[in-house]
């Protein structure tokens, strides 16, 4: 895989350098709520920008529907990246359009653009192969050069992550080489213990990277809504708390695998539940209770770890040399439910490991609660990228970039 190292030290002054970015940033009533990833993406830019290429940013937001619809344009991630580079950056309202082609026409080297969200073309995400084609040559007119820097998109197979880097001079850019490196620490050579943290919503997102971690991991930690499942196969009840009934049968054979085979899979012992729901507009009080995770009343959901599990989850990771955690403890966004993911993080800060956020909701949970994400031995911009990696799946996206 070309490095932008070795890009930059062939020239690039007065070439268009097309760079696939990740740009998919939370917007709030078309507000930035989080720009980490936009940030991200500052020094292949910058780089870029130093040695007078003309650098064509573009990336995806959200999920439109392969046609423009306003409450998706990336017209603010684009304005936030200017004030980021202390410089002017053009926008084009269109993808491969006369915007586009316009703006990008216009730019002197040394200058940014950034084109409006690859996904109001149906081209980028078709699964037909022709289709997509036929948008990655109409992009690749755009640009002499192109540089893969959008992490969080190399597990998709689309026009601008998978296609077009074969109909131009490609190499990777600085982030997605950080984040390659990391991931090998995970998967190669691992120090150890080596220690996983789960959480997230649904057992069924993270039933492939359990599966792998059984055969490489020391100790798993569960939480967030999908230890309700481990909880009922098991053999407790749940009350009203999230289940998928449906993945009950394979969790109950990875219980049994990583007691043959070693593994510390650890359950929580509490939990912190509500008969409803928290509000997260307004953060009213929830007034949540505690109980033993084995003794959930049937009239109420689990929303968070509890006291007792925070301490244990904490002195599990206390020994570790390497940590990878993905996904929230709990219902993070409403401060009644934020301490187990806030107890996790910290847990993180205070071992000498080598810590890994894994992207997605882990990351922004770092933010919201205010942790310094420097003090992280590395903060992932792409969750579900990572996680497919674990996975040991091959990423379209890095795939792309082999030369």
């Amino acid at each position: 895989m070309k490095t932008i190292d070795e890009l930059l030290a062939e020239g690039v002054a007065g070439k268009r350098v097309f760079v696939r970015a990740d740009l998919n940033v939370p917007l709030d009533g078309g507000a930035i709520t989080d720009d980490g990833r936009i940030r991200a993406v500052l020094p292949t830019v910058r780089a870029l920008v130093d040695a007078g290429a003309k650098v064509v940013v573009a990336s995806h937001l959200g999920r439109p529907k392969g046609a423009p619809d306003p409450a998706f344009s990336l017209a603010p991630a684009a304005s936030r990246l200017g004030e980021l580079l202390a410089a002017p950056v053009a926008f084009a309202t269109d993808t491969v359009g006369e915007s586009a082609r316009s703006t990008v026409a216009s730019l002197a080297d040394g200058e940014v653009a950034v084109i409006e969200n690859l996904r109001f073309n149906a081209g980028e995400t078709s699964k037909d192969d022709a289709e997509r084609g036929e948008f990655a040559d109409r992009l690749a007119e755009l640009a002499d050069v192109y540089v893969g820097d959008g992490f969080g998109a190399v597990h998709r197979k689309h026009a601008s992550v998978y296609d077009l880097p074969s109909r131009l001079p490609h190499a990777a850019g600085f982030l997605i080489a950080t984040e390659v490196g990391v991931l090998k620490k995970l998967t190669e050579d691992v120090e150890r213990p080596y220690v996983v943290a789960l959480g997230g919503s649904k057992v069924s997102d993270k039933l492939a990277v359990i599966d792998q971690l059984l055969g490489k991991a020391d100790r798993l930690l569960i939480g967030g809504g999908m230890l309700f499942t481990f909880l009922k196969a098991k053999g407790y009840e749940v009350g009203a708390s999230l289940l998928q009934e449906d993945q009950l049968p394979v969790v109950q054979e990875y219980i049994e695998r990583a007691e043959k085979t070693g593994v510390e899979l650890v359950l929580p012992v509490d939990v912190l539940t509500s008969t409803e729901f928290p509000d997260l507009k307004t953060k009213a009080p929830a007034h949540p209770n505690t109980v033993a995770a084995d003794a959930i009343p049937g009239d109420q959901l689990g929303l968070d770890i509890g006291p007792e599990t925070r301490k244990l989850y904490a002195s599990k990771l206390a020994d570790a040399a390497t940590v990878f955690w993905n996904g929230p403890m709990g219902v993070f966004e409403h401060p009644d439910y934020a301490e187990g993911t806030k107890a996790v993080a910290q847990a993180l800060l205070d071992s000498p490991a080598f810590t890994v956020v894994g992207g997605g909701d882990s990351a922004a949970a770092v933010r919201l609660l205010g942790f310094d994400e420097n003090a992280f031995g590395h903060i992932s911009t792409g969750g579900g990228a990572s996680l497919e990696y674990l996975e040991g799946k091959t990423l379209p996206g890095l795939a792309a970039l082999e030369d």
